[in-house]
């Protein structure tokens, strides 16, 4: 009787906490894989020691990782900031640093708590592509510079000018042939990796097999090229005094001001995607936000570079198999670990080895594919792609993502302004009837119209099916109306039920 009764017993489940807690730890290796080299890589193309690199994805995973606002999504140093990051360095030293991470991340806690954080949604996204597009482009025209072994012009114009010297550099020198030999070498097997290498073992970073095997080829060639340059992680501490508060100016606070819009825009587009890619509770924008500034804060104590959330970790998190924010946060532990126990490693990494890992990622901040497909379906939004991202490499980040935001509002006035215009001659009077939004972008189309009425006629001008009547069109009508029966005309005019 007992062993029927064992036989017939349900089998025992498995605890949910189990079998989550295992596809969080796998996944959160694979996000600490991708982590590393993109860390490294960004603090090293934003002018800063690579260690505060390091230390803002782990203040991603340990601080960020904990606070509610999304599950899935992994942040850290963001390649879109780089622009920024190199801009306030170069401008205002590095001392200042922390101070405006900082005051940016302060001002992303204000922004979340007074619940602004969806307002971002309502950017244009055609504005929010050609950012990250002309990002793309100052990352891509610095990012050859190390490649070629040598240091990235400060200015657009003098990368511009600089081309010839680089070429001839990559040609003609040791250092300029083995640093373009290393980067093509990267970029060919970060581009074949997922295509040519069968699961699981693709599993692994990309990005990652190719930093190892060019520094690993580096290293046995003994390769005249520059390396990272490592020190211990307390000493690359950046944590700003008194002094540097002292010294906050209009320019520094603008500096903050850009970085926390910047940053939150990204961080939230990046939420809005990624939420598209899992089933887990979607992300709640105003606490998102709030967590993403409580972050930025503390590497503004740190010293350390600003934060995102970051659209290739996330996915890879996704992708990885995560299951709760866990992933995330032990992520954040692996970083703390290895830059505690192995920093030497980073020694053994090639400038032009980040170079490549960095063209990369400038390469799909252009997002060359959907620009084309833009254009099919809407060429006037693909212009404003095109035109935000030149800006941006003409100017800076912030005058071109603001040139970009003027011509998507003026865009959109246009296109809500349309009026109709339909005139019906007879021998004795004119009927002109009036329909859609007359706004004063409109003024002179509808002023056309009112002075090619003959005098001699009685005018019927029918309004009644404007939607929207502003106040300058309303002045010009009225205006028009007093001079033609100055004119011994004779006009009866219907006026909308509504003027603005």
């Amino acid at each position: 009787m007992t062993s029927q009764l064992e036989r017939s017993s349900p089998p025992t489940k498995r605890m949910p906490g189990a079998s989550f807690f295992g596809a969080d730890l796998g996944a959160s290796l694979v996000v600490f894989l991708v982590a590393v080299p993109l860390c490294v890589g960004i603090a090293a193309a934003s002018g800063v020691p690579v260690e505060l690199g390091i230390l803002t994805g782990i203040v991603g995973g340990l601080v960020v990782g904990l606070m509610p606002g999304s599950s899935i999504q992994v942040s850290g140093p963001a390649a879109g900031l780089t622009v920024l990051v190199a801009s306030a360095v170069h401008q205002h030293g590095l001392a200042m640093l922390g101070v405006i991470v900082l005051g940016a991340g302060l001002i992303q806690v204000l922004l979340g708590l007074a619940k602004l954080g969806t307002w971002f949604r309502a950017i244009s996204p055609a504005v929010v592509q050609g950012m990250l597009a002309g990002i793309g482009l100052v990352i891509i025209l610095g990012q050859i510079y190390p490649v070629g072994g040598l240091e990235q012009p400060d200015t657009t114009v003098a990368k511009f000018t600089g081309l010839g010297e680089l070429a001839s550099a990559m040609v003609n020198t040791p250092a300029g042939q083995s640093g373009l030999g290393l980067a093509v070498l990267a970029l060919l097997i970060m581009a074949g990796w997922k295509r040519l290498v069968p699961a699981p073992v693709n599993l692994v970073p990309g990005a990652l097999v190719a930093v190892v095997v060019a520094s690993a080829a580096a290293f046995a060639l003994d390769l005249p090229v520059k390396k990272v340059e490592v020190g211990s992680l307390l000493g690359a501490l950046n944590t700003p005094d008194l002094g540097a508060f002292g010294s906050i100016d209009f320019a520094v606070v603008g500096s903050m001001i850009t970085f926390a819009l910047i940053a939150s825009a990204e961080s939230l587009f990046s939420a809005a995607a990624v939420d598209r890619m899992h089933d887990a509770p979607k992300t709640q924008f105003n606490k998102e936000l709030v967590a993403q500034g409580a972050g930025n804060t503390i590497c503004g104590v740190f010293g350390a570079l600003p934060m995102t959330a970051v659209i290739v970790r996330s996915a890879a998190n996704v992708q990885a198999g995560a299951k709760t924010k866990a992933s995330r946060v032990m992520h954040g532990a692996w970083l703390l670990l290895f830059v505690v126990l192995l920093p030497g490693v980073l020694g053994f990494i090639p400038l032009a080895v980040l170079g490549a890992l960095l063209l990369q990622a400038g390469w799909k901040l252009l997002e060359l594919k959907s620009l084309v497909q833009l254009a099919r379906e809407n060429r006037s939004e693909a212009a404003i792609v095109v035109f935000t991202a030149v800006m941006i490499l003409a100017t800076d980040l912030l005058v071109g993502t603001l040139a970009g935001l003027a011509v998507a509002v003026v865009k959109t006035a246009i296109e809500v302004s349309r009026m109709h215009v339909r005139a019906e001659h007879t021998d004795e009077h004119v009927r002109l009837e009036l329909g859609g939004n007359a706004t004063f972008l409109k003024l002179p189309h509808l002023l056309e119209h009112l002075e090619e009425l003959p005098s001699d006629k009685h005018v019927h001008l029918d309004m009644t099916t404007v939607r929207h009547l502003d106040r300058a069109c309303h002045q010009a009508v009225e205006s028009w109306v007093d001079e033609h029966r100055r004119n011994e005309g004779s006009v009866e005019v219907a006026m909308p039920a509504k003027v603005g």
